[in-house]
């Protein structure tokens, strides 16, 4: 087998799988799959954005993140958006300000970083050329691909920026019931510009020139100096023990770290003699969830601005006052101020036939809404995510980047890749993750198994539970002592989990794609 790659788009695990199957390597497959991904879902991810990749490389064990989050303009000031401050929103995601101005529009804008991230990864460890990684990318934007007809008449309002939607109506489906096929000419321009330029030309050349330009013109916080200075985060990933297994992930200011203090707590029950979403299964592994956020809230931030205790929130001593917390059943309250963000985020796993494994997660938050005209791609908002009260861990700052759930994550066994797991979704991203790892190592599903089974979600006063969990088990966490909602949703709303499972000992893949959303995981022969 010459690898498999799961992920929410068809046509992004198309194009990764026919890199694979030409020999390509993971990393290969991963880049070109995420600019499918890009022109595809093109409010969720694109060049104007932001990401996280953990790589294995087989050869040499080397085991790495690659950081290329936003980062705010230098134009920005600490209290500037204090007095604005209309309220923290009840449910946790964001703050709404006067005007939205941390939503929508240039000033919602940070220094992407999605193409330096990925340019490093494809150029230092991948095995072809970087022109020919972005061919698939360009061929989608130029050809067109079909969408729905609602999809594609919201993608033809003209966003801020640009006089004219760069989203084009180029044909109709051949299929019956079938919606318009879509093409975006400026973006396959782009990529062709990026293609032949590489990182020097989105971040020195021609479009950091017209991308800067268009931050004049339109009042944002981003210059000519926060492009040329950007910079990737390279770092080893942050790990933890769960019963005998290393679990592998990002720092600060991704969600990892987040997962592995969740682990670590859960680590002193036994959860499978609980049994799979009993109550109290459900109760235990909920107050988990509400201790690592609180955690998160208080201390996480941009470790080149912050210092996280990281040892001290992964340690085994730290883990004894939560559970002692919890088995007293006392009230565990998340401190407002923590945030959540946007689901429109997306992720890919590849592993190849020599065992690289890429676990990518990348995003736009949920886009300014501006497109630079000609150029025809969206920014990230990820201005909506800091805290507009300065003195925080997570408050603004010039070149800070703000907290994420955003968290490719790497479990081995032996030292050996054992499971490949990541989801876009918000700050669901962790609890998402946390159910697949439990699922695989607690409970011994598959991968599919893993992915498909019913979440729950806690990170503030009420568990959130997906429709399939009973409401008579509902009822048993009630009486245990925490309020219990059932979405309407079966499946969906609690991130959109993908993942690969490595068996140690004869290599075979086994994919798991998340069945609340469109995507699939495909093996290559």
């Amino acid at each position: 087998m010459k690898g498999m790659i799961t992920a929410p788009q068809p046509l992004a695990v198309d194009a990764g799988a026919r890199v694979l199957a030409d020999g390509g390597n993971a990393v290969d497959a991963a880049v070109a799959a995420a600019f499918v991904q890009m022109v595809t879902t093109p409010r969720s991810c694109g060049v104007g954005g932001f990401g996280m990749m953990n790589l294995h490389i087989a050869a040499t064990g080397q085991e790495m993140i690659l950081d290329f989050h936003g980062k705010a303009g230098a134009k920005v000031r600490p209290d500037m958006w204090e007095d604005g401050l209309v309220r923290e929103n009840p449910s946790g995601y964001g703050y709404t300000l006067e005007g939205q101005v941390n939503e929508r529009g240039y000033q919602a804008i940070t220094t992407p970083g999605t193409v330096a991230g990925l340019y490093k990864a494809q150029t230092e460890y991948g095995s072809m050329d970087w022109r020919e990684v972005l061919q698939p990318g360009i061929r989608v934007a130029k050809e067109g691909f079909e969408v729905t007809t609602g999809i594609a008449n919201n993608w033809q309002k003209p966003p801020i920026g640009s006089e004219t939607s760069p989203w084009v109506t180029v044909g109709k489906s051949a299929y019956e019931g079938g919606g318009p096929i879509i093409a975006n000419p400026d973006m396959a321009e782009t990529f062709a510009i990026l293609a032949e330029g590489g990182v020097d030309v989105f971040y020195h050349g021609d479009l950091a020139e017209r991308m800067v330009q268009d931050m004049e013109r339109g009042g944002g916080f981003i210059t000519l100096e926060d492009l040329n200075g950007y910079e990737v985060t390279v770092s080893e990933p942050v790990c933890a023990d769960y019963r005998g297994y290393t679990v592998a992930s990002n720092r600060p200011p991704g969600g990892g770290a987040v997962i592995l203090e969740m682990l670590k707590i859960l680590e002193g029950y036994d959860l499978a003699a609980m049994g799979h979403l009993s109550a109290e299964y459900i109760y235990t592994v909920s107050m988990a969830m509400k201790a690592a956020w609180t955690d998160r809230a208080n201390f996480h931030g941009d470790r080149a601005f912050v210092d996280v205790p990281m040892e001290d929130l992964l340690s085994e001593e730290n883990a004894v006052q939560w559970r002692k917390r919890m088995d007293a059943r006392e009230t565990i309250t998340i401190p407002r101020y923590h945030v959540q963000e946007s689901a429109d985020t997306t992720h890919l796993s590849v592993v190849d036939a020599q065992g690289n494994v890429v676990g990518l997660t990348h995003s736009l938050g949920s886009g300014a809404d501006v497109v630079t005209q000609g150029l025809g791609f969206m920014y990230n908002n990820c201005m909506n995510c800091f805290n507009p009260v300065p003195g925080g861990v997570n408050s603004i700052e010039p070149g800070k980047s703000r907290t994420t759930g955003m968290a490719p994550t790497l479990v081995k066994m032996g030292g050996k890749p054992y499971f490949s797991v990541g989801a876009p979704g918000g700050t669901r991203i962790v609890t998402g993750i946390l159910h697949a790892i439990l699922n695989v190592l607690d409970h011994g599903m598959t991968a599919t198994e893993a992915i498909a089974a019913p979440r729950f979600d806690c990170q503030g006063d009420v568990i959130v539970a997906h429709a399939r969990i009973v409401p008579s088990v509902c009822e048993q966490v009630k009486a245990i002592g925490h309020d219990i909602n059932r979405s309407l949703a079966s499946y969906g709303g609690m991130a959109s989990v993908h993942g690969i499972v490595i068996n140690p000992e004869t290599g075979e893949l086994d994919g798991g794609a998340d069945p609340g959303a469109a995507g699939m995981a495909l093996a290559v022969g």
